[in-house]
C-alpha cells in the first residue's frame, strides 16, 4: 500500500512480516545483492524493474556491507532456482536470513509509472495485514525520508584500518554509509585507510596526519546533517585534497553554501549516462540518490565549478572547487558489479594527493 492510497496485491518471498520505506526502484539488470547491501538503501523499499530477479542466487562475496539494508522488496518475477556455479545460497534464503519481506507477482511497470508520475512516497508491504485500515495505521508510523538524519545510525562505531600501514598514502575516510568496494578501489591503489564513524570530530581526523579526505556516501536526507557539513568545512580549511561520492557530494556542496532538495524520484540503476564536461567524454554510471545539489545555487556559487551533468536531466552530478583541492560526483564510480567508465577519478584523487606530497 503507497502513502496515497494505491494497492498492489502480490505473494509472499522471503521474510513474513511487515516492513514499510520510502519506495524506489532501480533500472539495473544486475547486481542486486550489491543493491541489497548498499547502505545508501536504508530505509527504503526497493522495487527492481528487472523482469526476473534471483537467477543467479547470491554469493557471501558480492556485498557491500555486512547486512542488507532495504527495508523490503517488490519484483516482477522471482526465481527459486540459481544457474550460477559459484553462488553461495538462493536469494529466498537469504532474504529469509535477513528478515526481509518480499513480495513478487506485482505489476512492476504499473508500478514504477505510477511512482515516475506521483514521486517517491513511503508504502507498506504486509503478509499479515490484508484490510487497508490495518495497512493504513501501520503505514503512518513510517517516517518520512525528508530531514531524516540515517547515516550516524549505520555507520561503524569504530574506527578501523584497512590497507598496508607502510603505504606511501595515507587516507581518513568519514563513513557516512560507505560501501566495501568504494575502500577497495582506494587501498587496491596502494593507500592505507582509517575509516572513522560518522560524528567524529574534524579535530580527530587531522590528528590522523593524512594526506587527503575522503567523505562517502550514505543514506537520509544532507540537509539534516550540520555535524557532517562542519566537519567537511573543517577538512577543507586544511588545504589537503578530499573527493567526495553521492552524499559527499551534497556535504561539499552544502560546506560552500549551495543547497539540496529532494528530487521527485531519484536515480538508482547501473546505466545513466553522464557527460564529462572537463574532458567532453561520456560515462555509463551506477547511481543511488534521492537528493540533488540545486543546480541554480552551483552556478551562483563563485569557487564552485561543474565537471558533470546527466545526459538524461541535466541534474549535476560533479563539482570542483578552485581556491582548494576538492572535488566530487553525484554518482558511484566504484560502481559493483558495473560498468566501470569512472573509477578513473579515484586516479585523479590520488593524483591530486602526490602533487602535494
Amino acid at each position: 500500500m503507497l502513502q496515497d492510497g494505491t494497492c498492489f496485491a502480490g505473494k509472499s518471498f522471503g521474510a513474513r512480516g511487515t516492513a514499510g520505506g520510502e519506495i524506489c526502484f532501480n533500472t539495473g539488470m544486475t547486481g542486486y545483492q550489491e543493491v541489497f547491501t548498499d547502505p545508501s538503501y536504508t530505509g527504503q523499499v526497493l522495487i527492481m524493474n528487472n523482469a526476473y530477479v534471483g537467477n543467479y542466487g547470491v554469493k557471501n562475496d558480492d556485498i557491500e556491507s555486512d547486512s542488507v539494508k532495504i527495508s523490503a522488496l517488490i519484483c516482477k518475477n522471482v526465481s527459486y532456482k540459481y544457474s550460477r556455479m559459484v553462488a553461495d545460497d538462493s536469494l529466498e534464503n537469504y532474504l529469509i536470513k535477513n528478515n526481509i519481506v518480499a513480495i513478487y507477482d506485482v505489476d512492476t511497470r504499473a508500478l514504477v509509472q505510477h511512482i515516475r508520475n506521483k514521486g517517491a512516497m513511503n508504502c507498506i508491504i504486509s503478509t499479515e495485514h490484508s484490510d487497508t485500515t490495518a495497512l493504513t495505521a501501520a503505514l503512518a508510523d513510517v517516517p518520512d525520508m525528508a530531514g531524516l538524519e540515517l547515516s550516524s545510525q549505520i555507520s561503524t562505531t569504530e574506527a578501523y584500518h584497512i590497507g598496508n600501514p607502510d603505504a606511501p598514502i595515507r587516507i581518513a575516510v568519514m563513513d557516512y554509509g560507505v560501501k566495501i568496494n568504494i575502500l577497495k578501489c582506494l587501498a587496491d591503489r596502494g593507500t592505507y585507510l582509517k575509516v572513522f564513524p560518522a560524528k567524529t570530530s574534524s579535530g580527530e581526523l587531522i590528528a590522523f596526519n593524512p594526506h587527503g579526505y575522503f567523505i562517502s556516501n550514505g543514506p537520509g536526507d544532507p540537509a539534516s546533517m550540520s555535524y557532517a557539513v562542519d566537519t567537511v568545512k573543517d577538512l577543507l580549511a586544511t588545504g589537503k585534497p578530499l573527493f567526495g561520492i553521492c552524499l559527499g557530494h551534497q556535504l561539499l556542496a552544502l560546506a560552500n553554501g549551495i543547497s539540496t532538495f529532494k528530487m521527485h524520484h531519484g536515480h538508482r540503476g547501473i546505466n545513466h549516462p553522464v557527460k564529462n564536461l572537463i574532458t567532453g567524454k561520456s560515462e555509463i554510471t551506477t547511481q543511488n540518490h534521492g537528493f540533488g545539489v540545486d543546480p541554480d545555487a552551483v552556478r551562483a556559487c563563485p569557487n564552485v565549478e561543474i565537471t558533470h551533468l546527466n545526459l538524461n536531466d541535466g541534474s549535476i552530478e560533479g563539482i570542483r572547487l578552485t581556491d582548494k583541492p576538492a572535488f566530487s560526483v553525484q554518482y558511484h564510480p566504484e560502481a559493483t558489479p558495473g560498468p566501470h567508465d569512472s573509477r578513473y577519478l579515484f586516479d585523479d584523487f590520488l593524483d591530486m594527493i602526490r602533487k602535494q606530497m
